[in-house]
């Protein structure tokens, strides 16, 4: 008797998992077909920084969502931070900028694509190099 109750709950638990099938659930990127929101973030401390960068960078087709004064004071290089990986405009950004200071951080709070954090070197960014020809003159 023993035995056939253990045959019998053996083949009952095989056909209950022979129906069951391991849900696989595939993780989804999204991917955003616009400029993108970029943050500008005073990092410098050169009054009026955040409002030049985001000048330019709205100029060159940008979405600049916020501008402000970062908590640090001191950076030396301007960095891009990319916030969604998935957003097709960060090499394009980090091309406008001219830096190759370019980080991922991904976090689920963040409600941007990318961040610019504005270094001592934003001169050399958004104003002409030496040489160049305004179309303008």
């Amino acid at each position: 008797m023993f035995n056939k109750v253990y045959l019998t709950a053996i083949f009952l638990t095989a056909i209950l998992f022979a129906g069951c099938k391991e849900e696989v659930k595939e993780e989804v990127h999204i991917v955003r077909h616009y400029a993108g929101d970029v943050e500008v973030l005073n990092s410098c401390g050169e009054q009026g920084a955040a409002g030049k960068m985001r000048t330019f960078l709205r100029e060159n087709g940008f979405d600049v969502v916020s501008y402000k004064n970062d908590r640090l004071q001191n950076y030396d290089e301007t960095i891009v931070v990319i916030r969604n990986p998935e957003w097709e405009g960060a090499q394009a950004l980090a091309r406008a900028i001219k830096t190759d200071n370019v980080m991922t951080v991904v976090s689920k709070r963040s409600v941007v694509d990318a961040s610019v954090y504005i270094g001592k070197d934003f001169h050399k960014i958004i104003e002409p190099e030496q040489g160049e020809n305004n179309d303008n003159e």
